[in-house]
């Protein structure tokens, strides 16, 4: 079984992995939107021993984890979501939901310095219940009445990323720099020196943040299909 990235080419495999097993669909559009915002943090599990036997042929794709970052967090606290988890029943116990929710964590931190992440889950689903609570370590914060389109409610769930921010030592010492206010060091080499032989003096910039990525409207594209719900 092999863990990669999320390619555009997958788009339609996971797609067909979410009809097959969750009551919860969206427009292909949803997950373009994913993939080409936060390419770091989706991923797929490929079963290996089912090669494509041409290059025309699509990998046999058994598992997804699709994730993105809140653009605009309300506490202000930078982190990442998942939107969406799922195993083929015919590869499922064999510990691909965890290793998908894993590196998206990782990618989470190493990429945009998240602190922790969310997700939601029927009420009714034991399974990914028990994956994300004892498996996974997530915290159960509160219960949202009717969050599904069926009247389900749904658990909203939260882990920690403290500990994979404590593994990353280049995230900690840049976390450090970033508090204590330090740039990036003066010019060095013969690019560097003035007429004079000294440094050139840089004016004082100002800084200002942006916000990466625009809001698309994420709501409108969500599309519900309850007919395939059990």
């Amino acid at each position: 079984m092999d863990i990669r990235r999320l390619e555009p080419r997958d788009l339609p495999l996971i797609q067909h992995a979410n009809l097959e097993n969750l009551p919860e669909n969206y427009f292909m559009k949803y997950y373009l939107y994913h993939a080409l915002s936060w390419p770091q943090l989706s991923y797929v599990a490929v079963d290996v021993s089912r090669p494509p036997r041409t290059p025309y042929d699509y990998p046999k794709i058994v598992g997804y984890v699709l994730a993105k970052m809140e653009e605009e967090p309300s506490d202000g606290v930078p982190h990442g979501h998942i939107t969406s988890l799922s195993v083929m029943r015919t590869h499922r116990r064999l510990g691909i939901a965890e290793k998908l929710m894993r590196q998206s964590q990782l990618a989470m931190v190493e990429t945009f310095g998240a602190r922790y992440v969310s997700l939601h889950v029927r009420v009714s689903n034991r399974a990914a219940i028990h994956l994300y609570t004892k498996t996974l370590g997530f915290d159960q914060e509160k219960t949202e009445t009717k969050y599904y389109a069926d009247g389900e409610d749904a658990f909203c769930m939260r882990l920690d990323l403290t500990p994979i921010r404590d593994q990353i030592p280049d995230q900690n010492g840049d976390d450090a720099a970033e508090e204590a206010g330090e740039d990036e060091g003066e010019p060095v080499g013969d690019a560097g020196k003035a007429e004079g032989g000294g440094l050139p003096s840089r004016p004082k910039e100002q800084l200002r943040k942006v916000k990466v990525g625009r809001a698309l409207g994420v709501q409108g594209l969500v599309e519900k299909d309850e007919s395939k719900h059990s």
